[in-house]
């Protein structure tokens, strides 16, 4: 059981970074998740006339230049530079030292949904209409799952292990969970971890649209994506990145390391029933959360917050709450559940991550972030969703739920480390 791990298995987080729709920090995206700010708007970084969805929650006034050379970020997909600036965020606050001596110990592992879809897209684009001498030759590779983890690794200048996680919407959750498992199992002594996605693009657009997925509620962006409300009408698409510095207990208490949080469970799980919509009863859900607190050796009503995968499309939400109705019984009416997205849409391989950055606030500062745009609540949606207004509640521990296509499901337990 997770409570009686040593301090050499134990894994906490020392350094957190982000770039969100709410803020290009960490600071900023928690005080507008408090604040229950909207990060949605109309899209302006391509012609959306001839869409039906013109919003999405966007990061505005990013400049990946502040990071990076100019030309360097020219040759990389937008995921690659958000996953760079999270990333020399996390290192910095974690005061982490990464040199010669050190960097065959310390590993990255980073969790995406569609890495450089949009780099691909654009190029197709181009050959069938400019001719395919005018393609980049950097298409290609921009456009991998595995690149935002490789230019992690080469400008954080790290060799040791390196992977990916493509989990689809579960992939930023999942791989914090997965990098705990190298620092246990002696492959490296710090893992440099989370989430990103940035692919706003038409053809994602049209693809989700005609699955049916998207919100349409064009005329009032900030609105539109309402989690557990009777009224919503779908998902509606983010971009971000958060990443997190990992380290055993023992090796932060050694370097004199501030501790955000512990990662004291995870597990994964599969739905076995669709490859886009989630089972109606919850069961793979539910067998996620139910491991993941096996894993951590806690019991239901040991957990204070939970941080929901809550998309806003009518079945997702609906399945999801008969999910936590399924393990937590009871508790089910008396923990505190809460939608980043209703503030960040959904930002895929970097939801789960985004919103581990929720939890481990809500640790810090004793307070749970609302989900906005609440005003109607789903009869068959009748939890405590802290509808529209931040709330002070002691949270030791909090638990995580991301579940994507594919029926994959991933969730993660953070706890306060005294």
């Amino acid at each position: 059981m997770g409570q009686n791990r040593s301090d050499d298995e134990r894994v906490v987080i020392t350094g957190i970074g982000a770039v969100t729709p709410l803020g290009l920090n960490v600071a900023e995206s928690w005080e507008g998740m408090v604040n229950g700010r909207s990060g949605v708007d109309y899209i302006t970084g391509f012609d959306t006339s001839d869409l039906p969805v013109k919003i999405a929650a966007l990061i505005k006034q990013f400049d990946p230049t502040v990071r990076l050379p100019a030309k360097a970020a020219r040759r990389m997909a937008r995921s690659s530079q958000l996953a760079i600036h999270a990333g020399y965020e996390a290192i910095e606050d974690a005061g982490l030292s990464i040199s010669a001596e050190n960097s065959d110990r310390i590993g990255v592992l980073i969790g995406t949904a569609y890495g450089g879809f949009d780099e691909a897209a654009s190029g197709v684009v181009t050959v069938y209409t400019e001719g395919y001498k005018k393609l980049s030759p950097f298409v290609l590779a921009a456009s991998l799952p595995n690149i935002p983890a490789h230019y992690l690794s080469y400008h954080l200048q790290t060799t040791g292990y390196i992977s990916t996680i493509a989990t689809a919407c579960a992939a930023g959750n999942q791989a914090i969970g997965e990098a705990v498992e190298v620092i246990r199992q002696g492959a490296a002594d710090v893992m440099i971890t989370g989430g990103v996605e940035s692919n706003l693009c038409p053809s994602i657009i049209a693809g989700f649209f005609a699955m049916r997925a998207l919100s349409t509620m064009n005329s009032n962006p900030q609105t539109a994506s309402r989690p557990f409300d009777a009224t919503r009408d779908g998902l509606v698409l983010g971009e971000g990145a958060a990443i997190f510095v990992l380290e055993s207990l023992a090796t932060a208490r050694a370097r004199g390391a501030k501790v955000y949080a512990e990662v004291v469970g995870h597990a994964s799980s599969s739905d076995s029933y669709h490859v886009a919509q989630p089972d109606p009863d919850g069961k793979g859900a539910g067998k996620a959360m139910m491991w993941a607190l096996e894993n951590a050796g806690l019991m239901p009503e040991d957990i204070d917050y939970v941080n929901a995968h809550a998309t806003a499309t009518p079945l997702g939400d609906m399945a999801e709450t008969m999910a936590i109705k399924r393990v937590f019984k009871d508790h089910a009416y008396k923990v505190p559940i809460s939608s980043t997205k209703s503030m960040v849409g959904h930002g895929f391989g970097a939801g789960g991550a985004v919103e581990a950055v929720a939890c481990v606030m809500s640790i810090q500062h004793n307070v749970i972030h609302p989900t906005i745009n609440l005003h109607e609540p789903d009869p068959q949606c009748d939890l405590d969703y802290v509808p529209n207004e931040a709330r002070a509640v002691e949270v030791r521990y909090a638990l995580n739920n991301s579940f994507g296509f594919g029926g994959q499901n991933a969730c993660l337990i953070l706890g306060r480390v005294e």
